[in-house]
């Protein structure tokens, strides 16, 4: 049995609500047992639209010539953020770009 989906006091489409259906306009809900309901919705796409993931880290942070502590690899990644009080210096992070090691500098 499929569900009316629109309420038969005001028309307005019904939603589905703590287990039954019920009016988004003017809050009706129908007595008695409901049928368990499932709502989906399938997309199609053009190939011009799909979009195409990949297993790849994106850089997006600069490199610089700093020496890795773990392997000694000579570029790293960095960024700066404030983590103490306004008047002192911020701290800069480093990512090794070859081993992924992180660390810090004050």
């Amino acid at each position: 049995m499929i569900a009316n989906l629109f309420c038969p006091k005001c028309g307005t489409m019904m939603l589905p609500e703590e287990k039954k259906m019920k009016c988004s306009g003017c809050g009706y809900s129908p007595r008695g047992k409901q049928d368990k309901l499932v709502l989906t919705e399938k997309i199609a796409l053009s190939k011009k639209q799909e979009i195409e993931v990949q297993d790849k880290k994106v850089e997006t942070l600069p490199k610089i010539k700093e020496d890795c502590p773990k392997c000694g690899a000579k570029f790293a990644y960095y960024w700066t953020l404030q983590t103490r009080s306004a008047d002192e210096s911020e701290t800069r992070f480093f990512e090794c770009v070859k081993c992924g090691n992180r660390w810090r500098v004050n």
